[in-house]
């Protein structure tokens, strides 16, 4: 059984509401607990806030393209913005002392704790999340 679905939105705040809408679909279709759409919501809503916030720069002309995949063992969900790339290697952690009051930078953290692999692909415009169900 393979599922995919898409959703294109705006780079807008209001607009990454939509994602819950994306991830219910799948919820009734691939029939996952509670706890793991949790974890989903959280991780997907924070790609997508990454990506229209600090890859689109909310510019409402950009998009920002989240997709999943279902293959009955493994569900990849992607998001793709319009900007200029991402050097994850440079984000700090924000477990480290001097890191721990500000208030950016823990969005790349969540997301490695959560999903069971995280991929920047095309110079970080493209952020791959798989999660083995």
């Amino acid at each position: 059984m393979t599922i995919k679905k898409k959703l294109v939105i705006p780079s807008a705040y209001e607009e990454i509401e939509k994602v819950e809408h994306l991830l219910n679909d799948l919820q009734a279709e691939i029939n996952f607990d509670d706890e793991f759409y949790a974890r989903l919501m959280l991780t997907v809503s924070e790609a997508a806030t990454n990506a229209a916030v600090h890859g689109n720069e909310l510019d409402p002309k950009k998009r920002v393209l989240i997709s999943a995949e279902y293959d009955g063992n493994t569900l990849t969900i992607s998001t793709k913005d319009q900007g200029n790339g991402f050097k994850p290697n440079e984000v700090a952690n924000p477990l480290d002392e001097e890191n721990l009051l500000k208030p950016s930078g823990r969005g790349v953290f969540l997301m490695r704790e959560y999903a069971d692999e995280v991929s920047y692909e095309e110079n970080g415009t493209l952020l791959v999340l798989t999660f083995h169900l």
